[in-house]
């Protein structure tokens, strides 16, 4: 347990450094060499930024934003925010301008600390429309020789300052954190926004060390772990897992050397713990799946059958049944030429934990992971709760509940089946947005989260889907259209799927292809194409995602197949609203764009012609117009 008067997470890094000093804190790749900092130089970095924001006028209650890749002086300026009694607002680096300008001026930010020339770039581009902000600092000083403006400065240059300052104020860096107070807020996470503008969710100092006393009492956290950061940071999950946990555990924290060459350092890294959401894991499966169909026939044969004895292996294992001896050889003959390989060539051979959560995992795709020796193991939570709520032990991981509620969390389920929470770990609220926040927790303490789930007889929490999204078939069949939609993402040729059925006589789907594994497959076989929206409108690759669906179906209840689907001549954007900037989809928006599309599902049509509004970096927007196909699966269905 953390000691009641290390209340905030720079006393925390106070700690490590005095306890910990010489051990790793952090690494980054640079130039392909690991550069190693201790806890002695964590602290010492973070008190000279600290020290010199300090001198550039930076005072207890302003914000600080971060923008970039995951890098540790990106991570120490937020620690050095809250030395201050500031608060940290990281922002998504992927963002277009619009979305950056309403986050900054919403959150009344002062000061950014950008990672490099790309994203200083777009400040200069916002500066006139940003009138809070006084001071970017910026960490890669490559490109910027030529940049000469009063508000502009390097993270050395402040640095340099923060020294300076130190020595004709030697106490006042400690007597700041003193001051900190554990209901201070110490960072806003804006929300992913899936039904308007982002909202940011105000968590304190006392959430943070909530968080992670709970979560190093449900899980197997060591001091030893290592740790890849390459999630965005604007993310909650990457506050709470990287910053928070790494203050709290004093684990080491690694830093890609770039969003490229996450999949090679991962490799190279092996780290002892990962959490990775729905996607990732995707990525991975489909990367595994595309070298074994590249893989030669014996090989793939191997491959195959070893896979259908995992599969067999985790589900009796996942029922509590004994596996028989033949399936126990069998298995340990795939972990020897596949399970272990695969494990190897994904950087997961020394992970002992891993975690999926933001949203729901494809019960395939956890059971493939699962089958194939990885621990991998479902978390729900949200930016309004830190980031926990329910955590699967090892031995009760299923790919159909979140986990059991973590000690000291209250789960309750509503009348109409929202999932509701109460804890330490609930979130202050929403910045300068009170109705929002009491929309959300009642007097009581209660946090709405706007989930439909129930306990099951083991007291695992289920998620079913948003309460809002959960609905019927025109029959009256139960229409969850997110479990659809994790299905049919198993197949590495589907990226994104949005799945219709609500009020309907039956259920339709509109799929964005993965453009690398479907190009993949249409070279190998000769087909040239020009474009995303030429090779998804292909009759053959409209052939091959009709025999994907229909294995989907072969897993579905009759009623819920999909009848009808339709290849979206574009993938789904974030900078198009179409999904947020952690891919869940928005459904009101999309719903709203494409009416033309679920029109024409339900009236019968072949095809429908699409007019696409596109969004680029700078806010500007195009359109594209294509006529698209609409396939029926299985034979004519009746039309609604």
């Amino acid at each position: 347990m953390i000691s009641t008067t290390v209340d905030t997470l720079p006393k925390l890094m106070l700690r490590n450094a005095e306890q910990y000093g010489a051990r790793p804190a952090m690494r980054e790749k640079d130039r392909g060499i690991w550069q190693t900092h201790t806890w002695t130089q964590y602290r010492d970095q973070v008190r000279d930024l600290a020290l010199g924001l300090a001198a550039l006028g930076f005072r207890r209650g302003d914000r600080l934003s971060v923008i970039g890749d995951n890098r540790p002086r990106l991570y120490w300026a937020q620690v050095a925010a809250q030395c201050l009694g500031g608060v940290s607002v990281p922002a998504y680096q992927d963002s277009i301008a619009k979305e950056l300008a309403y986050v900054w001026n919403h959150a009344e930010v002062s000061v950014i600390i950008a990672e490099d020339q790309e994203q200083v770039d777009k400040v200069v581009a916002l500066k006139a429309e940003l009138p809070m902000v006084r001071l970017v600092v910026y960490d890669d000083p490559r490109g910027m020789l030529t940049y000469r403006h009063e508000w502009l400065k390097s993270y050395t240059e402040v640095q340099e300052l923060g020294r300076e300052y130190g020595r004709q104020h030697p106490a006042f860096f400690a007597e700041e954190i003193a001051r900190g107070r554990r209901d201070d807020v110490a960072n806003i996470c804006y929300t992913s926004g899936t039904t308007g503008n982002p909202k940011g969710a105000m968590l304190t100092h006392a959430n943070a060390i909530a968080f992670a006393e709970t979560f190093m009492r449900e899980e197997d956290v060591r001091l030893s772990d290592d740790y890849l950061a390459y999630l965005p940071m604007a993310w909650a999950g990457d506050a709470v897992y990287t910053l928070f946990s790494s203050l709290a555990a004093a684990f080491t924290v690694n830093c890609p050397e770039s969003p490229e060459t996450v999949q090679r350092d991962l490799r190279e890294l092996g780290p002892t713990t990962l959490l990775a959401p729905p996607r990732i894991w995707e990525n991975m499966l489909t990367g595994v799946l595309v070298r074994a169909a590249d893989a030669s026939p014996l090989k793939r044969w191997i491959f195959e059958r070893s896979r259908a004895v995992a599969e067999r292996v985790e589900i009796l294992r996942a029922d509590g049944k004994p596996v028989p001896l033949g399936l126990r050889l069998g298995y340990a003959l795939g972990d020897f030429f596949v399970y272990g390989p695969v494990r190897d060539q994904l950087g997961l051979r020394r992970t002992r934990w891993a975690l999926t959560g933001g949203a729901p995992l494809g019960p395939d795709t956890f059971r493939f992971f699962r089958g194939f020796g990885i621990n991998l193991k479902q978390v729900y939570g949200s930016t309004e709760t830190t980031g926990l709520v329910s955590l699967q032990p090892d031995r009760e991981a299923n790919p159909d509940s979140a986990g059991r509620p973590c000690r000291g969390i209250e789960v309750r389920i509503a009348d109409k089946g929202e999932v509701l929470v109460r804890g330490a770990g609930i979130f202050k609220g929403y910045y300068r947005n009170d109705e929002a926040t009491r929309e959300v927790v009642d007097h009581d303490g209660w946090y709405r989260t706007g989930d439909a789930g129930f306990i099951d007889p083991r007291g695992h929490l289920v998620i079913i889907d948003r309460a809002k999204d959960v609905g019927t078939l025109s029959e009256g069949t139960p229409f969850a259209p997110q479990f659809i939609e994790n299905k049919l993402k198993f197949s590495p040729y589907i990226r994104e799927a949005v799945a219709f059925g609500h009020d309907r006589a039956f259920v339709t789907a509109m799929i964005a292809i993965d453009l690398s594994t479907v190009g993949n497959w249409a070279e190998r076989r000769g087909l040239a194409y020009t474009s995303y929206a030429d090779l998804s409108q292909k009759p053959e690759i409209r052939g091959l995602l009709r025999d994907e669906i229909a294995k989907c179906n072969a897993t579905l209840p009759d009623a819920t197949k999909i009848r009808r689907f339709l290849l979206l001549s574009k993938d789904l954007d974030a900078d198009d609203a179409e999904i947020t900037r952690t891919r869940k989809v928005r459904r009101r928006f999309v719903a709203e764009k494409y009416a033309a599309v679920v029109d024409a599902f339900y009236s019968g049509k072949a095809e429908v012609a699409m007019t696409t509004t596109i969004t680029y970096e700078d806010g500007r927007q195009g359109t594209i117009q294509s006529r698209v196909h609409l396939e029926d699966v299985e034979g004519s269905p009746a039309h609604a």
